[in-house]
């Protein structure tokens, strides 16, 4: 079997973006960012339509308008505005922006839904050379903070109390999501690259037993997805983003009906997976009621024994008689 160059080039593709996407989603499911990823993406279409209109690199268009979204968010979010108001008014004016540019240019033919959904299948020689780059920057950049990102995801206070800078990681972290997005944005598009940055982690998540254990799964259900989704794509000629995005999809799906029926208790061979399971199950069971051994009577009092109830001659009050008051006639 033959198979051609563009397929060739679209698996590659595809790879790039899973190693780049992995580790990177892992940190933004951590740290609760995926509104801040869909709004970073969602800048990638003005990156577009900025870049047709000045005539330079598509991939360089949308990197810089990445970059510039990314830090006005952390910038924002730094100074104390609502980061939900914050995403939601820059993501969706980006992407509105970006959609009425696009239709003021005059003399450019461009096909929109390949920027918005993407278009795997016409990646070139030049496209692989800078995903592949800007992969590389991506996973060095991650390698090299892992440690400090992990760190400053668990307590920002923790991190400083280790000596590291909170606010240097989120600009790691920020410009890390940058270049994602410029290089994911041919593969599945401006609208669909939180989701290979949040299925694939979320995926790997019900199975992983540590943080460089998810980072790995996440990057193996990412190329999964992609072989899946290109091969959806060339059997039944769907669109191969949206098949790559709905390939991780049903993975995610398989994997929770997979882990419900290992977790189900009274089946043979279910292994519990963390000491949290046990105590799950145990919650559940009757226990008969315990029974409270029965307290030992008070000895009786003989004659000439001292009544222990009554107070010690050194700790009655020094005011009262000592002497019984005659009783009244």
């Amino acid at each position: 079997m033959i198979i051609d160059a563009f397929l060739l080039r679209a698996l590659g593709a595809g790879m790039i973006v899973a190693v780049a996407a992995g580790p990177l989603g892992c940190l933004v499911v951590w740290r609760r960012m995926a509104y801040f990823g869909d709004a970073t993406a969602h800048a990638a279409v003005l990156g577009v339509a900025l870049a047709l209109a000045f005539d330079v690199s598509v991939f360089a268009g949308t990197l810089a308008t990445a970059l510039v979204m990314a830090g006005a968010v952390a910038t924002l979010a730094g100074k104390g505005w609502a980061m939900d108001t914050t995403l939601g008014v820059l993501a969706h004016s980006a992407l509105a922006m970006g959609l009425v540019v696009v239709s003021l240019l005059q003399g450019v033919r461009i096909d929109l839904a390949a920027f918005l959904f993407g278009d795997i299948l016409t990646v070139t020689a030049r496209d692989l050379w800078l995903m592949g780059a800007g992969a590389a920057l991506v996973s060095t950049l991650i390698v090299w903070r892992w440690e400090a990102l992990l760190a400053v995801t668990i307590s920002e206070d923790l991190a400083q109390s280790m000596g590291l800078s909170p606010a240097r990681e989120r600009l790691v972290l920020t410009l890390a999501l940058a270049v994602v997005v410029a290089v994911a944005l041919k593969v599945v598009g401006a609208l669909l690259i939180a989701a290979m940055l949040l299925i694939p982690p979320a995926t790997a998540r019900i199975y992983a037993r540590s943080p460089e254990g998810m980072a790995v799964l996440a990057i193996l259900v990412s190329a999964l997805a992609v072989l899946a989704g290109l091969t959806a794509s060339l059997t039944w000629d769907t669109p191969a983003g949206p098949s790559i995005v709905s390939a991780a999809a049903t993975l995610f799906v398989l994997s929770l009906v997979g882990s419900a029926l290992v977790r189900r208790p009274g089946r043979g061979g279910a292994r519990e997976r963390h000491p949290r399971d046990s105590a799950r199950r145990l919650r559940g069971r009757r226990f008969p009621p315990r029974r409270l051994a029965p307290r030992p009577e008070a000895p009786r009092s003989t004659p000439g024994s001292r009544d222990r109830s009554a107070p010690a001659s050194h700790l009655r009050d020094p005011r009262a008689s000592p002497h019984p008051a005659a009783p009244e006639r």
